[in-house]
This record gives structure tokens, C-alpha cells and sequence, in this order.
């Protein structure tokens, strides 16, 4: 049965769907040999030789993913000449995995890595409303007035959209926790920022969905139990598909 090559590349542990698509519109995907096009289609249980950068790339037959603790300064790109140090630099597991959900490169805390594309993208939508938990630790005190638009929503004008209703909780004099369901670029930075020119000085996600932190260290890898790859494939809306 031939399926679409996006979905296939997805289904190799590479990356998503829609970052397949784009790697295939730079010309950077050939089938046997031969570029391929938007809305090519592939035999899906690998006949066709499918190679991403000039690297064959075949289905998974086993699928990973684990926990994280990115440390503050790495960015999330596999590889970036402006960065000072990538997260291929700073990961490093037995299988190739990707991030599913980025940090930008100040951000610290949790990344699920996986080979699961379709974990990725499902990830990566932020209309599927997942769950996100971070700590924040500010320049300034922040008002209760401050806390409360943040929990309303608050209009961005240089993204030109107003933020969803988050929860907000108030830690110390200078930090909070709140609880995000979409991914804007640089969504909490920018909240703070318009809530009378204060500064992120911390930014710590403590939880994707039902994965939490806890104590673990910056560089840490964490193997996820089997009832927490289970809640997780069910609060991301993909239970019917197998994690193995």
C-alpha cells in the first residue's frame, strides 16, 4: 500500500509531517534516486529507497520516546552555524530521537524526544490544546493585576494575537507558574514583557501533558514507564496508535 511521503518520513522517526514537507520543497528528499515532489507517494512498508540529506531513512520498527532536561543555552535545532551549542551537541541516545514541542534556546526544563512523528506532530498543533507547565522567575515583581491578565489573555502586538486564558499561580515575590495551551514563539517572554516592560530572568517547564520534570538535573535522560507513555498517547489524542 503506497502513503504519502510526508507521512512516510514522519513514520522514519525524522521529523513531522510538516517539516517533511518542507525538506521535500529544498529538494533535500530523493525516491530511488530521483527528487521528490509535494504529494509524492511511497510504498509504505519501505520497497521504495527514501533518502532525506543523502541518507536512506526507513520505518521504525520500534518506537521511543523519554524525558529530558535541556539545559539553558541549547538551542533546539540539529544544527545551526549561529548557535554555540546545539541540542545534537548536548542529547545523545542509542537511537536517533527529536524533540516534540520546542524550548528556545534561554528556556530550560523538559523536552519529550521521541521517534514517533506522529507523536511529533501531534505535538507541534497548537489548536489540540496540550498542556504545558513552566516556572517563571522575573526582574520585577509582578502585580496580582499583571498575574490576572496573563490568566485572561493578553493581546501580543507584535504577534498581533491575544494569548488563551492560562492558569496562573503566584510562587514568591518574583516568581509564578503557569500553565500554557498553545505555543507562540517566545509566548511567556512576550506576556512578561507587556506587563509593563518586565523581564524574564527564569523560565523552567516543568510538564508536557502528564510527564512532569521533577527532580531531575539539566543534561538528564528519563526512560518513561509504560502508564506514562499510555496517559501520554491518550491525552495527545493518538490512542489508537501502538507506542511500540
Amino acid at each position: 500500500m503506497s502513503i504519502r511521503l510526508n507521512a512516510y518520513i514522519a513514520g522514519c522517526g525524522i521529523c513531522s509531517r510538516r517539516e517533511a514537507d518542507r525538506l521535500i520543497g529544498l529538494g533535500e528528499v530523493t525516491v530511488n534516486g530521483v527528487l521528490a515532489h509535494p504529494g509524492d507517494k511511497v510504498d509504505e512498508n519501505g520497497k521504495d529507497l527514501v533518502a532525506v540529506r543523502g541518507r536512506e531513512v526507513r520505518p521504525l520498527s520500534k518506537k521511543k520516546t523519554v524525558a529530558y532536561y535541556k539545559p539553558a543555552g541549547v538551542t533546539c535545532t540539529a544544527s545551526d552555524p549561529h548557535a554555540k551549542v546545539t541540542l545534537s551537541d548536548a542529547f545523545h541516545y542509542p537511537v536517533r530521537l527529536s524533540y516534540a514541542g520546542r524550548l528556545d534556546r534561554d528556556s530550560e526544563g523538559l523536552l519529550l524526544m521521541t521517534n514517533d512523528g506522529a507523536l511529533i506532530e501531534a505535538m507541534m498543533r497548537g489548536s489540540n490544546g496540550h498542556e504545558k507547565e513552566y516556572i517563571v522567575r522575573t526582574e520585577h515583581r509582578m502585580s496580582d493585576a499583571d498575574l490576572a491578565r496573563m490568566r485572561a489573555g493578553i493581546f501580543l502586538k507584535e504577534l498581533g494575537v491575544k494569548t488563551r486564558p492560562a492558569k496562573v499561580e503566584r510562587l514568591g515575590d518574583k516568581t509564578f507558574s503557569i500553565v500554557l495551551t498553545e505555543g507562540l514563539n517566545r509566548e511567556i517572554r512576550r506576556m512578561v514583557k507587556t506587563c509593563g516592560g518586565n523581564e524574564v530572568r527564569r523560565l523552567k517547564r516543568v510538564r508536557v501533558l502528564n510527564i512532569a520534570l521533577g527532580d531531575m538535573k539539566p543534561g538528564q535522560i528519563r526512560e518513561l514507564s509504560e502508564d506514562e507513555l499510555g496517559e501520554l498517547y491518550r491525552e495527545a489524542g493518538l490512542s489508537g496508535r501502538s507506542r511500540r
